[in-house]
């Protein structure tokens, strides 16, 4: 027979999405953090490129990641042995036919980056092809995230304060139980106020669970590897370079490269692999822009990005539904922005106003409301 458990907030999913939020909301209420598989972060979070960039994403996304710079930068004390966050620096380059694509980069991305000559870009990053490059715009504040540390560090701070965690504890039935819910779990059943869907690629069966509309998130499949560096590369130094149609990355990840197609490929919730024709275009792509010869694949692997129909999070209570709070739709860019979405969530969850350093920064509630998609009977 399962555990039973009543609490204020139960928060599904335990990902760095789930984890963000509860680590906010255990300062308020109690909370039961449920997640299906044996180990919290096992899907996205676990596959991601973990970067930091305030030029990457659309407007609430960027709006996100400039107010979750200040915890990066200065988490709370023993919240991780080592920085979050180490420089890296991103160009985007262009190669020729895609000027017009980097005047439109620029231009919207203002003063965020610098445009830089061809030399200057193949200086930062050596890999760089020469005849497969234009121009290039320079992002200097992007910086590698170390997502492990930033995962662990907030499921800790949620636990330390009392919130309970409990894996392989998949939700196989919900109802409305008076002014409440009542979750059936694998691990036993559940009491909560408020329901926190924070499901990632699973957002919208859960919310089918619970007898909620779906927000037509549709998960994405991403894909990458891991090959050899040239042995005249000097990694330390060289940055992270981005196809300016963001249609293929390349980044120094542990004394080898990531590479990927930046692929967005419609995929059901599963437990994503990577496909072979995939990973062809990815080293298709890659050998057009750079100077790598790829012989072989020392490691591959895809995740599931999961987005809503304008690209835009989906955070705040369900309109019809009561009790029932989005956290989902995050886009490839869940972890850069975790530590004001969660932030933003826990406060839209107790009632409250948007922190003002989180609207400051430019985000418009309106923007990630799931009222957006339909509104209240």
């Amino acid at each position: 027979m399962g555990e039973e458990a009543k609490v204020d907030f139960a928060i599904v999913g335990a990902g760095i999405a789930g984890a963000s939020v509860a680590a906010e909301l255990a300062h308020h209420g109690s909370v039961a953090l449920l997640e299906m598989e044996a180990q919290p972060g096992y899907h996205t979070t676990g596959r991601s490129a973990a970067l930091f960039s305030t030029t990457y994403g659309p407007p609430p996304i960027r709006a996100l990641s400039c107010a979750s710079k200040q915890f990066f930068a200065n988490p709370p004390q023993g919240f991780s042995k080592h920085p979050l966050l180490s420089p890296r620096g991103v160009i985007f380059a262009a190669a020729p036919g895609q000027e017009a694509t980097a005047d439109a980069l620029e231009a919207e991305l203002g003063t965020m980056t610098t445009r830089i000559s061809s030399d200057e870009a193949i200086r930062l990053c050596p890999l760089l092809r020469r005849e497969a490059l234009v121009t290039a715009l320079w992002d200097d504040q992007s910086h590698a995230i170390d997502v492990d540390a930033l995962h662990r560090g907030l499921l800790r701070q949620a636990t330390s304060i009392g919130a309970t965690q409990r894996c392989r504890a998949e939700v196989i039935g919900a109802v409305r139980d008076g002014d409440g819910w009542r979750l059936e779990t694998h691990s036993g059943e559940v009491r909560a106020q408020v329901v926190v869907n924070a499901a990632g690629a699973w957002a919208d069966t859960f919310a089918g669970i619970c007898g909620v509309a779906p927000a037509n998130i549709t998960p994405k499949r991403r894909t990458a590897m891991i090959v050899a560096a040239p042995d005249d590369i000097d990694l330390t130094t060289s940055r992270m370079a981005v196809g300016v149609e963001e249609d293929w990355y390349v980044k120094p990840e542990g004394g080898k490269l990531l590479i990927s197609p930046a692929d967005e490929t419609p995929s059901p919730p599963c437990d994503a692999a990577p496909e072979d024709i995939d990973v062809a275009i990815c080293v298709d792509r890659i050998e057009r822009v750079t100077t790598l010869k790829i012989e072989r694949i020392e490691h591959k692997w895809a995740g599931l990005r999961s987005f809503a129909p304008d690209k835009n999070p989906v955070i705040g209570f369900d309109p019809v539904v009561p009790g029932f709070f989005w956290l989902a739709g995050q886009g490839g860019y869940g972890i850069q922005s975790a530590p004001a979405a969660g932030r933003a969530a826990a406060a839209l969850a107790l009632g409250r106003d948007i922190p003002g350093d989180i609207l400051d920064a430019g985000l418009e509630p309106s923007a990630i409301a799931p009222a957006r998609f339909r509104t209240a009977v």
